[in-house]
């Protein structure tokens, strides 16, 4: 295994040994050992624990890329993001608070190593990795209407039957229906990741 793919495995089993120490502790510290459906690892900023793995074994250099593709634009946006608004980051529990704010370090810093390890950035990885935000999408729908008769379970903060809480895009609901508001928060998350995928270009560019 090449050093690169080998920075992505470690990466990726540290992610997913620390989320199953994180839910643990949610379930049985927390929540007297019965399970919390909101806190299931489907959101953006998880994606990056399953895509680690993929990353670390891919042999096709258009996959590769659509991959490095994610974690350069979609990963590191939504690194970046939230600490825009930390209220989300905050547990009844000092270890989790800070797990959460080091797990949002560790996708920036991915983020930036994806973006500086992919060597084709033309549209088309773009394109790819906005087909795996967007099936993420849908998988995240999927479960949002299956699971949420149990409990209350928002992935990706597109559940319809939720109100769009995230900063910026809660205050469009004055002024536009949710489903509304969700899909322009879909199409703005695309742009933000188009936006960083264009500035990783210019930067490889200029070398």
């Amino acid at each position: 295994m090449m050093r690169e793919q080998k920075v992505f495995f470690m990466v990726g089993a540290g992610l997913l040994i620390s989320e199953i120490w994180k839910q643990l502790c949610l379930t049985f510290v927390l929540h007297g050992g019965e399970y919390q459906w909101w806190y299931f690892p489907f959101q953006l900023c998880s994606i990056p624990m399953y895509l680690c793995f993929p990353l670390a074994f891919a042999k096709g250099k258009q996959l590769r890329n659509c991959l490095l593709a994610f974690l350069a634009d979609f990963t590191l946006l939504s690194g970046t993001i939230a600490f825009l608004d930390t209220s989300g980051m905050y547990y009844g529990y000092t270890p989790l608070t800070l797990h959460s704010f080091l797990w949002h370090v560790v996708l920036i810093l991915l983020g930036i190593y994806a973006g500086t390890r992919n060597r084709d950035l033309k549209i088309r990885s773009f394109l790819g990795a906005a087909g795996i935000y967007a099936a993420c999408c849908v998988l995240a729908e999927v479960f949002n209407l299956c699971f949420d008769r149990f409990d209350i379970i928002n992935m990706f903060y597109i559940n319809p039957h939720y109100y769009m809480g995230q900063l910026g895009f809660r205050e469009l609901l004055a002024f536009l229906p949710n489903r509304a508001v969700i899909m322009s928060y879909i199409l703005a998350t695309i742009f933000g990741a188009a936006l960083l995928h264009a500035g990783w270009y210019g930067i490889r560019s200029r070398k």
